[in-house]
């Protein structure tokens, strides 16, 4: 068999890159029916669009892009940007297993409880449902609290095809008061605040971030945490 890969790579405004791989097969000989087989990949990748509010904003009303909001439910709930379309990347975890109920318990008591924070699962028909409401030549502005969701989801969205998409640097919490017209009962940049945060303010968010650190010490260096406890006198 011979390989030959071709690559090219090159700059444009928006930072594409193509990549090429040709692969020519075996020729398979056979004294009645001689064959070749040939077969060939190609691969189009065009790199995410990073803007902040006011770009993000021109993005909508000058050049036509729809905006994607893929936070939770809750989230959406609480504000949303006026006509923009609600595919959730992390869905509620309803799951019953014994280790899923033990998870959102924990959950619940800490980061649900200080935070306001559902707790949820990856949607694995994410990438399906966005290709049923657009085509890959759709033009997205993917949005979500704090920007990590919307770039992991632009991402997942740019090995499916899409080319025209777009992110906002540091999500919502970031887009100043009457950027976007919103629906909901709070402005866009504060729609992720929630739980206990909300009435006791930095004591809480304090209180809570010690209490989760704690968790995640225990949960992953017991015998450590175990060495502690003795110390402190405390028999679990």
């Amino acid at each position: 068999m011979s390989v030959v890969g071709l690559s090219t790579a090159f700059s444009s405004p928006r930072g594409s890159w193509i990549a090429m791989k040709i692969r020519q097969g075996t020729l398979a000989r056979s004294n009645l029916y001689p064959r070749r087989r040939r077969s060939c990949a190609a691969a189009i990748r065009a790199e995410v669009s990073f803007v902040d509010g006011d770009e993000a904003k021109r993005l909508v009303t000058e050049e036509g892009y729809t905006v994607l909001d893929i936070r939770d439910r809750t989230q959406r709930e609480r504000a949303h940007i006026k006509s923009s379309t609600h595919v959730p990347l992390f869905v509620e975890n309803e799951d019953n297993d014994i280790g899923t109920i033990v998870k959102r318990q924990v959950h619940n008591n800490f980061a649900g409880l200080f935070f306001g924070l559902p707790f949820t699962k990856l949607n694995t028909d994410f990438a399906k449902t966005v290709k049923e409401k657009f085509s890959p030549e759709s033009k997205l502005l993917v949005v979500c609290q704090e920007g990590l969701r919307s770039a992991a989801a632009a991402d997942a969205l740019e090995r499916e095809g899409f080319q025209n998409i777009a992110c906002i640097t540091s999500g919502l919490q970031k887009v100043k008061p009457g950027t976007f017209e919103s629906v909901g009962k709070s402005e866009l940049q504060n729609a992720g605040k929630a739980g206990l945060v909300t009435v006791q303010g930095k004591i809480s968010v304090v209180l809570g971030t010690v209490l989760i650190s704690a968790y995640l010490f225990i949960t992953f260096f017991p015998d450590q945490a175990e060495k502690l406890f003795e110390l402190a006198g405390i028999s679990l």
